[in-house]
């Protein structure tokens, strides 16, 4: 088990790492540094969409689910 607080800063420093991957790449293919930044960010705000829109889509399917029993006394 970890805390919480470990898990949300495991997730921001992934979204960092991959976003700096996006942008070095970016860069590397363009030569540009704005048009990298330009990539890099609109990546970013892309995933977050895509994500929250991956989680809907998730809650609403009954697949792979399972009733948690009630403790017993």
């Amino acid at each position: 088990m970890e805390t919480n607080f470990r898990s949300i800063l495991k997730a921001i420093s992934w979204r960092i790492t991959a976003t700096l991957v996006t942008f070095l790449v970016s860069w590397v293919i363009t030569g540009v540094f704005t048009i990298a930044v330009t990539i890099a960010l609109a990546e970013v705000f892309a995933k977050l969409g895509l994500y929250w829109l991956h989680e809907r889509a998730w809650n609403r399917m009954a697949w792979g689910r399972y009733k948690a029993s009630l403790p017993r006394l």
